[in-house]
């Protein structure tokens, strides 16, 4: 029963790998602590730095939640400190992997000291196959992407050798051969080549990302996927058709709100308490929340557009906005004159941000966001209207379905996939305020049953928690 714990010696013991990618561990830790609520034993790997960025485990939960810091071995060309992919470059991303990749020994003298029941790894660490072979621990590939995501790119073979399916930025732009039910996901034609270059093609770390994911596809015993059916019936059906192995659905792992705002301390805390003050004099459903997390990298150029588009639009707004690498500091982040001539109609807040009291504040309306999965979990649980602006890695494929479900105002761009003010206040407007998209915000609002139903979502968990059960 969902909640109970039992005497530690009957506990099962999972250890918990995720990639070193705060869109990635974030879903870990919610996975570890649904698991830790149903009874099981849980240690998660990361480092040092990350672990003490991460949010702590509930207090009720911390005698089965043990948060184990590995340290990241030195390589050269990745600076000192810089445990994470928000970290660093695009451009030094190979050396954060390089890091990770010597991370197997480490890893490898945990597992022998305090062996698990199951492992459950994220797609990067390849080298799980061996360890788990060696010490004959079964082991879990829990995906943080969508179903339709990796349908899209096929089974494993396909990945491991490219040659056999896609050979050009051609085949990454239609639906392949296999989806053989109606599907418009696929990549645009601007960002093809580089996904074929970046996925499929050699890196500095020595191993292509797509040979990384085949080889801990072949080799766990199940995929667990944080989906569920309501949403992507079709696509997890045809995973396991082309994995040859039980995908199994966990939920789509909304993250809890607090019971009590959290708005940081010191100076921090007042500006956030003014901020929800300003929020709660806005009419309900009102505010749009823009916010792109913490691995877009956004150039000068991409950042000023959304700015005025913001602006261009005349709705009021929050954007939650990372300093980007370039900018000298806060101010020079944003357009010249763009705080003060926006003050009375939005908010800019650098750096951390309560994003989920945010979201579940009844003031807003609707998100302009980079369609991440995570992202969309979150504003869907709350049935915010999306405004939709794909920028790295899996953004487009998701992009793709929820326009093709209605579910999504995407901000229209030139062929080469830059995008200008104009448009994004024009999607805005479609998707906040105007008639014509009217039909997108009650779709939006009928997804709130599914992505914000807790008892749904925690049907999920359970049933994973019995197959963990039953493979012991």
């Amino acid at each position: 029963m969902a909640g109970s714990t039992k005497d530690s010696k009957e506990n099962l013991h999972v250890v918990i790998l995720p990639y070193l990618a705060f869109g990635h561990m974030i879903p870990f830790l919610h996975l570890s602590t649904s698991l830790a609520n149903s009874g099981i034993r849980v240690s998660f790997i990361s480092s040092p730095k990350n672990i003490q960025r991460l949010p702590s485990p509930p207090h009720h939960l911390s005698h089965l939640i043990q948060m184990v810091q590995l340290p990241l071995p030195h390589v050269d060309g990745l600076p000192l400190g810089v445990e994470a992919s928000t970290d660093v470059t695009t451009m030094d991303q190979s050396h954060l992997k390089i890091a990770y990749d010597l991370w197997k020994q480490p890893f490898k003298h945990f597992i022998e000291h305090d062996t698990p029941d199951w492992i459950i790894h994220d797609s990067t660490p390849y080298w799980i196959a061996d360890i788990a072979s060696e010490f004959n621990i079964p082991h879990i590939l829990f995906s943080v992407y969508s179903a339709s995501v990796y349908s899209f790119f096929g089974p494993p073979e396909y990945l491991a050798d490219p040659t056999k399916y896609w050979t050009s930025p051609e085949r990454l732009s239609s639906s392949p051969e296999w989806i053989t039910f109606p599907s418009s996901v696929a990549f645009p034609s601007y960002e093809a080549p580089y996904v074929l270059a970046g996925f499929f093609g050699t890196n500095g770390s020595g191993v292509r990302d797509s040979v990384r994911v085949a080889t801990s596809l072949r080799s766990c015993k199940a995929v667990a996927i944080r989906s569920c059916k309501e949403y992507e019936g079709q696509y997890l059906d045809l995973l396991e058709k082309l994995f040859r192995k039980p995908v199994i659905p966990i939920g789509l792992l909304p993250p809890a709100v607090p019971e009590k705002r959290e708005c940081g301390g010191g100076a921090g805390g007042e500006e956030w308490e003014a901020t929800f003050r300003w929020l709660d004099e806005q009419k309900p459903k009102s505010v749009v929340f823009a916010g792109f997390g913490s691995e877009c990298k956004l150039s000068k150029e991409q950042l000023a557009e959304i700015a005025h588009g913001l602006e261009h639009s005349g709705l009021p707004f929050i954007w939650t906005l990372r300093k980007p690498m370039w900018a000298v500091d806060d101010n020079d982040a944003l357009p010249l004159g763009f705080k003060a001539r926006t003050e009375s109609k939005g908010k800019v807040c650098m750096g951390w941000a309560p994003q989920m009291e945010i979201l579940a504040h009844q003031s807003i309306g609707g998100s302009l966001f980079h369609s991440g999965w995570g992202s969309i979990v979150e504003t869907l649980q709350f049935g915010h209207t999306l405004v939709i602006l794909p920028l790295i890695m899996d953004q487009s494929l998701n992009a793709s379905l929820l326009v093709e479900r209605g579910l999504a105002v995407e901000v229209e761009r030139a062929k080469d996939g830059s995008f200008e003010r104009e448009n994004i206040a024009r999607a805005l407007r479609k998707a906040m305020v105007d008639e014509e998209g009217e039909s997108v915000r009650v779709r939006a609002r009928e997804m709130r049953k599914i992505f914000g139903d807790l008892n749904l979502q925690q049907d999920y968990i359970d049933g994973f928690v019995h197959y963990l059960k039953k493979g012991r």
